[in-house]
């Protein structure tokens, strides 16, 4: 059940009348929320509704466990139970066959015939999602930085609808809380929800659907055909594709949610104005971020262990979370440079710093006034780069792409005036202040309600004109 559907529209029209309907009732309304949950998630394949509430029951007897006993040593082994228990079942159902036919191949260039079985299984969608949600309960619960919450408190948490199949990834010490308040139905920000909802569509439905059909699918499928201005822009209109795809995903989960009385943590800030990579991975994903930084970097040493531990730390972190991403090695390489990039970025500021402490710090050639302008450049096309990898189907299709695009002989034909006019456009938005953005839901708000309905009209009116027959999933379903 996509959101930008009919069907996925008359779902939530009915949750949202019944959900407020039963909010009085503490309990009634968590049991009919919850029970939505699961039959947004059934739709795709009613199995898997069993997967999340076993996901839910372990998870829950384990955080429960952690935080009544008393041995330390006894909650730590407890804590790494349910840790490797959630990432056994995410391995078992996303990885098994990534490593299967890897091992295969890499025994097989050595001589060795192995045929291990293939299982062929389907991925249960925002599994990585949920996963990540239930390890940073546990977690927590061990770091004694959280209570257990109830039972269907957990359940709610871990399967809430807007956020289940593509996040954000949000912590049960920021959700758990808001189901113990009763918001007011009568001051439900509606102005602010369906001023995100209207955006994410339009981000979703019109510019990515729009990038992906017309210029980024053909020059990612067949590179040879086109000339090196075309697929460096296809590479640019990936960058924006992805991001349109996802943070307008993010808005519209966000903007439903708040309909519910669930406000969710900002997910993007304006990404592709950053200034350096780990600038960009505060802006980019930015609960996936956290979590990487929280659960993994720092529990792996982070920057205690000096310079060389620092490095590998980084570079684990970033390799998993290209592994995180999808079961391919593509996804790989797209966190190893991604690690790399943050390794330079950390060895220059050290490097700049300790020069400074001594004194020997040259003056920079480039003139002040540029030094923005340079970085931007330089961090925008080290992601873009990237982003060939983790949109190409394997490394021949990558390297081919890349060919066509150092291919200096090949110039024309250029890029089509439009897609040149909305890649520099959504460039260009990017650095627009958060002021812009604050004044505009502002500006939505104070209109009357009538006012209100009519641009909203006008708005789907428009998305519905602009956008194509039918709605692709979301790009970041399939993680």
């Amino acid at each position: 059940m996509l959101f930008p559907t009919v069907q996925f529209g008359i779902f939530f029209i009915i949750v949202f009348l019944v959900s407020w309907r039963l909010r009085p009732n503490r309990r009634a309304w968590m049991a009919f929320t919850l029970a939505a949950s699961y039959v947004f998630y059934g739709w795709w394949d009613w199995r898997f509704v069993f997967l999340i509430a076993a996901s839910t029951a372990f998870n829950q007897v384990m955080g429960v466990a952690i935080h009544h006993n008393r041995s330390e040593s006894t909650r730590k082994l407890l804590m790494g139970l349910a840790v490797g228990g959630n990432l056994v079942v995410l391995g078992f159902f996303k990885y098994y066959e990534f490593f299967v036919v890897s091992v295969t191949n890499g025994l097989g260039e050595l001589g060795l015939d192995a045929n291990p079985p293939l299982l062929r299984l389907l991925l249960p969608i925002g599994i990585s999602f949920f996963t990540f949600q239930a390890i940073s309960y546990v977690v927590d619960i061990y770091r004694r930085d959280l209570e257990p919450a109830t039972p269907i408190e957990f359940a709610m948490y871990l399967s809430f609808f807007p956020h289940l199949v593509a996040g954000p990834i949000v912590r049960a010490s920021e959700f758990v809380p808001q189901l113990r308040r009763r918001p007011d139905e009568h001051h439900i920000p509606a102005a602010e929800a369906f001023f995100l909802i209207v955006l994410g569509l339009f981000k979703k439905v019109v510019i990515a659907s729009w990038l992906g059909t017309e210029v980024v699918d053909p020059v990612f499928a067949v590179p040879g055909n086109f000339s090196s201005l075309e697929i460096l822009f296809a590479v640019y209109g990936y960058a924006m594709q992805i991001y349109a795809d996802f943070s307008g995903y993010t808005d519209i989960a966000i903007g439903i949610a708040l309909l519910l009385g669930i406000r969710f943590p900002q997910n993007f800030d304006r990404p592709y104005s950053a200034l350096s990579i780990q600038d960009f991975w505060r802006r980019w994903h930015i609960t996936l971020s956290r979590w990487l930084r929280d659960y993994l970097y720092i529990p792996l040493g982070g920057s205690r262990g000096g310079e060389s531990a620092t490095y590998r730390n980084l570079m684990l972190t970033m390799l998993l979370g290209g592994l995180w991403h999808g079961a391919a090695w593509t996804f790989v390489v797209w966190g190893g440079l991604h690690g790399l990039y943050q390794c330079v970025g950390h060895w220059r500021t050290s490097r700049r710093a300790a020069l400074e402490a001594e004194g020997v710090a040259r003056p920079s050639a480039v003139p002040p006034q540029l030094r923005p302008v340079l970085a931007w450049l330089a961090t925008f096309n080290l992601v873009c780069f990237a982003w060939i990898f983790f949109r190409a189907e394997s490394f021949s299709a990558a390297f081919e792409l890349i060919a066509g695009l150092l291919d200096v002989t090949d110039l024309l034909p250029a890029p089509t005036l439009l897609l040149v006019a909305v890649v520099v456009g959504m460039l260009v938005a990017q650095f627009s202040p958060r002021w812009v953005g604050d004044w505009s839901r502002a500006g939505f708000s104070r209109l009357t309600p009538a006012l209100q309905g009519v641009a909203l009209a006008l708005a789907f009116l428009t998305i519905d004109t602009l956008g194509p027959v039918g709605v692709a999933p979301f790009i970041y379903f399939q993680f």
